[in-house]
């Protein structure tokens, strides 16, 4: 080959070789710029995105730090508790320390069991349980102690501590319980978890140390449904919470680990090992213990009583009326009352109402008088308060109401003997008994005498009515019963009015009842009277007729409190207010859903009132009246006793000038009353009531200008003339004043 062929190939390789190299530093290029050009995008999309990111987060935070700053311990109990208050006996208006009203009862829903007790009542070793194990720097952080956040974090990768550090404080956990705002997991358990945060910064700003303490001391979960450390203290150790000794506090805190592992009741060795190697040594290490308490409390015997049914009643050390556990028979009739309240003005049914009832944390203002229930209370124990002689029958049955002339309800016991479960039968105000004769006077002597259709002093004879029987026959109807129950002939002898009443005679009512139409009477005692039992037609059966009219033997009886509700027009002049067991009731957001305007019905003339009562002062001060027992020293009492056929219940309706009130007594199941044991009824009230009435400001009833005090002639019951010798005195309505005895008297 030629030398210049050989050059000519060489050069032409050497070129194409270059060609090739410059061909490959081309492709690298671009691929470094396109490298270079990604990542730069990739960086300018995660500054883009991590901006749009932190700027949505801020705003989501901020959005938290606006809508979660509304937590107000001022609402907490009620959040979680309907509270039934009372007056305070002990109140003084000029003392502006004095609290005006009390606790009396709370209750709660989901069956949980607490109480509300104000920190000053929880001693500071239960406190510092709490504190030295849950957030020992709870006093000087701002309701988020980051240290402890961090340190919880920290302890999941490497547990540095001998058991898992909670990371959330208590300001948190009273949050979080307020709230029920509990999510865990995923996007809504950091939510929930920022939302707490801020609340609890928000909290601490608002609210003391010993507010949220408070709060959260009476709301925290202790297991077996019991919430809060006065409730735990009951249920656990059956004390109070200002009773407790360290070991007791510690155990308690022990609990909140876990409400389940460490309960008392279900692994003491659990509860009991946590307490010592765990609270008793941070307390000790706390500061909040001595070294011979916390040796002392590692020696005391942990006694653990657990009262599963909650029936211990237990004191507040500043508030002796505090009920915990079994409710009241007041408490009982209030419920009740609330809940008749609840259905009308909301148009809801009976079990929305108890269910709004229990979980809704109504205010509710009792009626009741504390000292007076308290009292009452007491005498229903003592058994021979009941009986005449020293033996007692402890299956018979009694009831008592009290009441004030605006129908505010002051006491109620529903039965004899120690209550032991809550919302339990009342006699007093649940169940439907005969009133015997002491439904004559708002039956048949009351509307008659308002129809001006008799006088104090009218003459009645001693004679029975004819009457169609169930059998289609005529009868003479009825017979009297003597003060014993036993079935007596009729006298035919001329009595006077008030004479009918005092002896109880059944002959005057159902001579009444026979002018007035059963019909008559029946309305005045349904629509006047407010009796709600009565049946006007119900499987052939009615009160509509004349036994029920004249001597009480009603289908199913009456209620004790309509009874003794109706009685309030003979002490009142005529007025008649419906019995109330709550005055106010305000919801959770302190509105006032119902306030009691006391607005009276004039069921009766103020003079029929009057007059009325006068006759039935005789049934107490006349020597064969049948309430001749209860009569009083020192204040004026009117009344009436019952007893309905049979011996089978015994009942003594009265007025003084401040109450009305009535005692019951009978069984379960309808049965004969031991007429010897038990046959004094206006005794037993007197046993029950007397010294109450007897030490009331107001001695005598007020006559109304509307009635005159006259003397009437013993011989016709007219109006006494100069040639009448035998008189006495009578009351008469301005409307009715008999005419003027001629002297005439054969």
């Amino acid at each position: 080959m030629k030398r210049e062929e050989l050059n000519s190939g060489a050069n032409s390789q050497y070129k194409t070789t270059k060609r090739k190299v410059n061909k490959r530093h081309g492709k690298a290029y671009k691929v470094l710029k396109f490298l270079m050009m990604f990542m730069l995008s990739v960086f300018l999309i995660i500054v883009i995105s991590g901006s749009i990111l932190v700027t949505a987060l801020t705003i989501y935070i901020l959005n938290f730090a606006d809508t979660t700053s509304t937590i107000n311990l001022d609402n907490v109990e009620v959040n979680f508790t309907t509270r039934f208050l009372a007056e305070n006996p002990e109140y003084d208006k000029e003392d502006e320390t004095s609290d005006q009203y009390v606790l009396y009862y709370s209750m709660s829903g989901n069956g949980e069991k607490r109480t509300w007790v104000d920190i000053e009542n929880i001693p500071k070793h239960v406190r510092d349980a709490f504190v030295s194990t849950e957030d020992e720097r709870f006093y000087s952080h701002d309701g988020v102690d980051f240290k402890r956040t961090l340190a919880a974090f920290v302890n999941v990768f490497i547990p540095i501590y001998g058991e898992n550090q909670g990371g959330s404080t208590i300001t948190q956990q009273t949050i979080k319980n307020i709230t029920g705002d509990d999510a865990q997991m995923g996007g809504e358990g950091y939510a929930r978890k920022i939302r707490e945060i801020f609340r609890s910064i928000n909290l601490e700003r608002t609210a003391t140390k010993d507010d949220i303490l408070e709060a959260y001391l009476n709301i925290v979960p202790l297991g077996n449904n019991v919430c809060g450390v006065q409730a735990a203290a009951n249920y656990y150790f059956s004390k109070d919470v200002a009773d407790l000794s360290v070991k007791e506090a510690a155990s308690l805190a022990a609990i909140t680990r876990s409400p389940t592992i460490y309960n008392p009741l279900y692994d003491y060795d659990m509860n009991v090992g946590r307490a010592d190697d765990f609270i008793l040594k941070n307390m000790l290490d706390y500061g909040a213990i001595s070294t011979n308490e916390y040796n002392d409390a590692l020696a005391e015997e942990l006694v653990v009583t657990g009262d599963p049914n909650f029936t211990t009643a237990v004191e507040n050390t500043d508030n002796k009326y505090e009920c915990v556990g079994v409710s009241s028979y007041y408490v009982d009739a209030a419920i009740n009352n609330v809940l008749d309240i609840l259905q009308e003005t909301e148009g809801i049914d009976y079990e929305t109402a108890e269910d709004k009832l229990l979980a809704g944390g109504y205010t509710v203002y009792t009626n009741v008088d504390l000292n007076m229930q308290s009292e009452v209370e007491n005498k229903f124990l003592d058994p021979t308060n009941f009986a005449y002689y020293t033996s007692d029958d402890d299956t018979l049955k009694s009831a008592f109401i009290a009441m004030d002339y605006s129908g505010n309800v002051r006491a109620v016991v529903g039965d004899r003997g120690e209550k032991t479960v809550s919302r339990s039968l009342s006699y007093a105000t649940m169940a439907r008994r005969s009133p015997g004769s002491s439904i004559k006077p708002i039956a048949s002597y009351a509307p008659a005498l308002d129809k001006d259709l008799i006088t104090y002093s009218t003459l009645f004879k001693d004679d029975p009515i004819e009457i169609i029987n169930d059998e289609g026959k005529k009868e003479e109807w009825p017979v009297n019963y003597s003060e014993d129950g036993y079935s007596s002939n009729w006298s035919h002898k001329n009595y006077f009015t008030y004479q009918m009443l005092y002896k109880s005679l059944n002959t005057a009512p159902a001579q009444l009842v026979k002018k007035l139409t059963p019909t008559y009477c029946f309305n005045f005692l349904q629509d006047t009277m407010h009796l709600t039992s009565l049946v006007a037609n119900e499987n052939g059966k009615t009160d509509d007729a004349y036994s029920p009219m004249t001597v009480g033997e009603f289908t199913y009886g009456v209620y004790l409190d309509e009874l003794v509700g109706a009685y309030q027009v003979f002490g009142n002049q005529g007025k008649w207010y419906k019995p109330s067991f709550v005055s106010k009731i305000v919801d959770k957001l302190g509105n006032v859903i119902y306030d009691n305007q006391y607005v009276s019905e004039q069921a009766i003339d103020s003079s029929t009132g009057y007059v009325m009562n006068r006759m039935l002062q005789t049934v107490i001060t006349n020597s064969e009246g049948t309430g001749r027992y209860a009569k009083l020293q020192n204040v004026d009492l009117v009344g009436k006793t019952g007893t309905s056929d049979k011996w089978q219940n015994l009942t003594f309706v009265s007025c003084t000038p401040e109450y009305v009130s009535g005692v019951w007594i009978g069984y379960e199941l309808l049965s004969e009353i031991d007429r010897n044991q038990y046959k004094n009824i206006g005794a037993i009230w007197k046993n029950i009531f007397g010294n109450i009435a007897d030490a009331g400001t107001a001695k005598e009833f007020a006559m109304p200008d509307t009635v005159k005090e006259l003397k009437y002639c013993k011989s016709t019951g007219l109006i006494a003339g100069s040639r009448c010798y035998d008189t006495d005195t009578g009351y008469y309505k301005d409307s009715n004043i008999p005419e003027t005895c001629s002297g005439n008297h054969y």
